[in-house]
């Protein structure tokens, strides 16, 4: 029986770059759900925006969802100290790729363009290595004035932004990832104009949620 994963999305962009890393999974249906109004919220504060996505989540998990993948890490940071009373599996979209950035000893670039995401991201990123015991060298990078292209439409100048930035960094020689779905596109067309791998929450993504889900 197919399982039905819904996806909670804070932009319509991520859609896309979900259905590529399920592309190759039969078993799994993706029903999408979008709320864009979150991240414009979250630059005004976070008071009642708990409530909001605990209520969005009930909701998803009304409409017979065998699992739900949060892609925003702004909700799954809102969501790090509620204690959620639902009966299907939360995956959040940050821990498979913290997983394999744990596994990482070099110096490390994480890249954002979204500076509201940061914070959340990287706190839990703390207590995730903390919790496997592992000691790190990262720094976290906004790509300043690049998110509102992605927002506005501007997916070709986005992309572009982030690539002249990966091109950068790559001549300091560190181990680079990038923290958002909306900046994978732009680290797969850079891996193909270099000899470098740039690590992004969709690599291993597929299987982390089949784990959890079968």
């Amino acid at each position: 029986m197919r399982k039905k994963l819904g996806c909670l999305h804070a932009h319509h962009s991520n859609i896309e770059y979900i259905e590529q890393a399920f592309q190759n999974i039969e078993n799994v249906e993706l029903v999408h759900f979008v709320d864009p109004g979150l991240i414009q919220q979250v630059s005004k504060g976070t008071d009642g925006l708990v409530f909001k996505v605990k209520e969005q989540l009930e909701w998803m998990e009304s409409c017979n969802m065998d699992a739900i993948l949060i892609t925003c890490t702004n909700y799954i940071a809102l969501l790090e100290e509620e204690h959620l009373e639902l009966s299907i599996p939360i995956i959040k979209i940050d821990e498979p790729f913290f997983e394999t950035l744990c596994g990482e000893k070099r110096p490390q670039t994480i890249l954002f363009t979204n500076s509201e995401t940061v914070e959340g991201t990287m706190k839990r990123f703390q207590q995730y290595a903390q919790q496997h015991e592992k000691t790190l060298d990262v720094v976290a990078k906004v790509i300043d004035n690049t998110f509102e292209l992605i927002m506005q439409g501007k997916k070709e100048a986005y992309n572009n932004a982030i690539r002249q930035t990966l091109h950068h960094l790559a001549e300091e020689q560190l181990y680079i990832s990038v923290a958002q779905l909306s900046m994978v596109e732009a680290a797969r067309q850079f891996e193909k104009e270099s000899t470098l791998t740039i690590t992004h929450p969709l690599k291993s993504l597929a299987k982390f949620v089949m784990g959890a889900i079968e």
